[in-house]
Order: C-alpha cells, then sequence, then structure tokens
C-alpha cells in the first residue's frame, strides 16, 4: 500500500489550500513488517501490488528496511493507497485497496512457517481477499499465529461472530478498544478475558490509558508513558510488529509488551509511520 498524508489547517470544500502533501510506502502489514525488522528479526512480507511506480516504491522501500517482500504482482490492478487528510481538529481517511483486495490463496505458498505469522483483519473484510486471509490462517505454521482486528466499522459489518469463526486457526488476537469492545463488550477487561477463551493471549490497545493483556492464567493492564501525540496513523501497526519480533526472539510477554508499547510511542509522536534510520 501507498500512503498519502495531507496536513493542513483546515481544507476548502471546493476550494484550494496551501499545506504539506506527503507520498510514502506503508500500510497496515507493511508498516509492521518495518518495525518488527527493525526490532531485529527476520521479516518477510507477502502481499500484492499494481505492476506500477507505487508498486516498485513499496517493494523497494520494504527492502531498504530490511524486510523480504513476497509481493505478487498483478497487471490488471493498481497498487492500493490510502489517503489521510488532517486538520487542525480531526482525521480522515480514504482507503483503496487496489491490488490487495484480489490477493488470493494461489498468490501464497502451501506453508507460512516462522515463530510468528500475523494476518490483517482488512483481507477478511475485502471479499476479494477474504479467501487468502483464510488461506493464511490455515496454512500458518508458527508459535504464534495473529490476527489483528484492524477496523471497528469493518468488524462491525462483517460480523464479529463471523470474524470469530474465520480467525479460528489463531492463537493471538490483536485490537484496540473500539475493536475489543464490537467483539465482546464495551470493558476492556472484561472483554480481553472473554476473547481469551478462544485465543491464547489477547492484547487490547488502549492508547495512553495502556494496553490490556489476557491470557489463560489471567488479565492485566499494563501501564504507558504518555507522549505528546503528533499522528497516531501506523502506532498500532508498529505496536504489533514489536510485540510480534521481541517475541520471535524470546522475550518474556511482559517485556515484549513493554517494547511493543515504546514502539507505538515513538510512532505516535512522530509525523512518520516507519522508524527513523540513523
Amino acid at each position: 500500500m501507498l500512503d498519502v498524508a495531507v496536513d493542513a489547517g483546515e481544507l476548502a470544500r471546493g476550494g484550494d489550500v496551501h499545506g504539506e502533501v506527503v507520498v510514502r510506502a506503508g500500510g497496515s502489514a507493511t508498516n509492521a513488517a518495518v518495525w518488527a525488522a527493525t526490532e531485529g528479526a527476520r521479516v518477510r512480507l507477502h502481499g500484492k501490488v499494481g505492476d506500477d511506480l507505487a508498486g516498485r516504491l513499496v517493494r523497494q522501500a520494504a527492502e531498504d528496511r530490511g524486510v523480504e517482500p513476497e509481493l505478487a504482482v498483478d497487471s490488471k490492478a493498481r497498487t492500493g493507497a490510502v489517503l489521510v487528510a488532517r486538520e487542525a481538529w480531526e482525521r480522515s481517511m480514504v482507503a483503496d485497496r487496489g491490488a490487495n483486495a484480489r490477493l488470493s490463496p494461489d498468490d501464497l505458498p502451501d506453508h507460512l512457517e516462522g515463530v510468528c505469522v500475523l494476518v490483517s483483519g482488512y483481507l477478511l473484510f475485502h471479499p476479494g481477499s477474504e479467501a487468502a486471509a483464510v488461506a493464511a490462517l490455515g496454512r500458518a505454521r508458527a508459535d504464534h499465529v495473529a490476527v489483528e482486528a484492524a477496523s471497528w466499522p469493518l468488524l462491525r459489518e462483517y460480523g464479529p461472530g463471523r470474524f470469530l469463526d474465520a480467525a479460528g486457526p489463531a492463537t493471538v488476537l490483536l485490537a484496540n478498544r473500539r475493536e475489543a469492545e464490537t467483539l465482546a463488550g464495551p470493558e476492556p477487561e472484561q472483554a480481553a478475558t472473554r476473547l481469551a477463551e478462544r485465543f491464547r493471549l489477547v492484547v487490547v490497545k488502549l492508547g495512553p490509558e495502556g494496553v490490556v493483556v489476557a491470557t489463560g492464567d489471567g488479565v492485566e493492564r499494563i501501564p504507558v508513558t504518555p507522549v505528546q501525540e503528533v499522528d497516531p496513523t501506523g502506532a498500532g501497526d508498529a505496536f504489533d510488529g514489536v510485540l510480534l519480533a521481541a517475541l520471535a526472539l524470546g522475550a518474556p510477554l511482559r517485556e515484549a509488551v513493554e517494547r511493543a508499547c515504546r514502539a507505538g510511542a515513538l510512532a505516535a509522536g512522530s509525523a512518520s509511520s516507519w522508524p527513523e534510520t540513523a
């Protein structure tokens, strides 16, 4: 996916304003992959891009950050893009899944092997890629098979029960407050506890209010150090990537969560969705 970020104090509907426009490689899966690679994990990224400049940019940018891109190329679709328009008081997003919406089981290997495998809920929520998401979960051969709930409006439209059924092979659920509420009710600890009956590990991200972690042994809220938020876009992806990388590299669960919290804070306190390079 390609990210197009637009910053302006106020948009003039039907008119022009001055502002800042930044075009960069991104998308939820790519963001998580880059943060995981920065943490020191070996990361392979599966997805689909168009046969276009944007697709080549995404591939090269991922390679430059140490990610191994296994990206199928679709000559009949453009590379997906997300427009993020930020005004002084609100943020609006428009997503075009593009070639990613055409990802199929044939684009994936017979087995997805690793210590951790992460499947984005966005794949489930689009009918063109739903079969690929189900296949990815079923083909995962990993200690931790994680699914990201991704978007509460799309989750609600898809159906919570349907999502939980489709995510059956997953052992880890990653969600934010609204997504956890959509799946299991408004109180984060209670929602995480209910969801832990289905998943070995449930992580509910609450921004400055911390992170709720639930396993078969119980539920705990882990505090975070608040930061001055610049742009929260990609903070959840940073958290996911570093959490799974830390677990893959052998960190205990609490340490992995704390490292993930620091990564999410760095992303939220920056104008970029990716970690800074030296």
